[in-house]
C-alpha cells in the first residue's frame, strides 16, 4: 500500500504546484490516473509516452517546451536516470510495476510496502483525489487494468444500469456490462492520429458524466461516442479475422500488416477471455518490426519470452500474465519455434 502520508504528500505537490506537466503512459490506467488528478487544480500540461515502456531522455525536450514547476509521470515503468537529471524541477513518479531504484525523484509505488500489492495506478490517483466527479472515471481506469476496486459498489450504486450489483469479476465486467464498453471507451481513443488524441481527452476533462458519452448526451459526448464507433468498426473486423486463426494448438498466433491504429493489447485480451487455455500471440508488423501482445491464464510469461529471445533480435517482458515483445520480422518464425519448444518442456 502507499501510506496516507504519502498520499498527502503527492496531493500537496499538485496543490502547491502552478504550471504542472503530467506526462503518463498511452492506456486507459494512464490516462484515467491523469484525469482524476487534473480534477484537484485543472491547470498544466500533459504528455502521453507512447510506443515505449520507458520514459527517457528522448522526451527532455518537452521540459523544455513547457518550462514545469513540476512534474507527475504516472503508469511509467521505467524512467530513466538520465531523463530524471535533466529535470530540474521536483519529479513525482506514481506507479505500480516492478520497483525501479532512481535517484533525485519523489518515487511512489504500493510495492514498497507490500511486493504483492499491485494494485493500479488510477486506483491510487483516486486515494489523492476523491472528489464525487472522479468516482467514474477511477473505475473505468481500474477496471481497465483488470482490477476490481474496493470502491466498485458505490459506482454500482451510483449507476447501477452500468454496472449491475451481482457482477464482481472483472472479465465479466469488461465483456458484458456498458461499464466494460465504456472501457472501450477510453482505450480507443488513445489511438490514431496525435491530434484526434488530443482533442479527445481535452474533451474528456471536461465531460461530468458517463452519460453524456453512453447516451450521447452533449456534444461532447457525441463527438467521443461516434469516434468510437469508427475504430471499434476496425477493431471488430480484426477481431473477426483472428477468430478464422483459431486451432487446436496450445499457441494461437495472430499477426496482421501495419495499420494506422494498433489494436493488439485489446486483441489479446478478448481472445485470452475466449480462449483461456491457450497462450495468445497477437502482433503488428510495422518498419520491419513485429509487435506482439501476450496472454496466458497459467504459464507465466516473462521468464518464457527471455528464454525464447535466444538467437532472437529483440525485447520483450511485462506482467506475469500480460506481457509484450517485439522482434525483427524475419525473426519472428524462430522467435516462434523457440517459444514452441520450451512449452514442450513444459508439459
Amino acid at each position: 500500500m502507499i501510506p496516507n502520508d504519502k498520499i498527502n504528500e503527492i496531493k500537496d505537490y499538485i496543490d502547491k504546484a502552478e504550471n504542472p506537466l503530467f506526462m503518463f503512459d498511452d492506456d486507459p490506467d494512464g490516462l484515467c490516473s491523469y484525469l482524476v488528478l487534473n480534477k484537484l487544480k485543472e491547470r498544466g500540461r500533459y504528455v502521453i509516452i507512447k510506443a515505449s515502456p520507458k520514459l527517457d531522455v528522448d522526451y527532455s525536450y518537452k521540459i523544455k517546451e513547457y518550462s514545469p514547476d513540476l512534474v507527475v509521470i504516472l503508469d511509467k515503468p521505467i524512467v530513466s536516470q538520465e531523463f530524471i537529471n535533466d529535470v530540474h524541477v521536483p519529479v513525482v513518479w506514481l506507479d505500480h510495476h516492478p520497483i525501479v531504484n532512481r535517484k533525485g525523484v519523489h518515487y511512489y509505488n504500493p510495492r514498497i510496502n507490500d511486493k504483492n500489492d499491485t494494485r493500479c495506478t488510477t486506483y491510487w490517483a483516486y486515494q489523492i483525489n476523491k472528489q464525487e466527479n472522479a468516482l467514474w472515471i477511477a473505475t473505468v481506469g481500474c477496471v481497465s487494468d483488470w482490477f476490481v476496486p474496493d470502491f466498485i459498489e458505490e459506482f454500482s450504486e451510483k449507476y447501477p444500469n452500468l454496472l449491475p450489483k451481482n457482477i464482481k469479476d472483472v472479465e465479466e465486467i469488461l465483456f458484458k456490462t456498458k461499464l466494460g464498453v465504456l472501457s472501450n471507451i477510453f482505450s480507443f481513443m488513445l489511438k490514431g492520429k496525435s491530434i484526434d488524441i488530443k482533442q479527445s481527452i481535452n474533451i474528456f476533462k471536461k465531460i461530468e458524466s458517463p452519460y453524456e458519452i453512453l447516451n450521447q448526451e452533449s456534444s461532447r459526448g457525441k463527438f467521443i461516442y461516434k469516434r468510437y464507433e469508427l475504430i471499434n468498426k476496425q477493431y471488430q473486423k480484426l477481431l473477426n479475422e483472428a477468430l478464422k486463426n483459431v486451432t487446436k494448438e496450445k499457441i494461437l498466433i495472430f499477426i496482421y500488416k501495419d495499420a494506422q491504429i494498433s489494436f493488439t493489447s485489446n486483441l489479446s485480451n478478448e481472445l485470452i477471455v475466449k480462449y483461456p487455455d491457450k497462450i495468445i500471440i497477437v502482433g503488428r508488423v510495422k518498419s520491419g518490426d513485429v509487435k506482439m501482445s501476450l496472454r496466458s491464464k497459467r504459464i507465466i510469461l516473462p521468464g518464457l519470452i527471455e528464454k525464447a529471445l535466444e538467437n532472437v533480435r529483440g525485447y520483450g517482458g511485462g506482467h506475469d500474465f500480460a506481457s509484450g515483445a517485439n522482434v525483427k520480422e524475419e525473426d519472428f518464425d524462430r522467435f516462434i519455434e523457440n517459444l514452441k519448444d520450451l512449452l514442450k518442456t513444459k508439459d
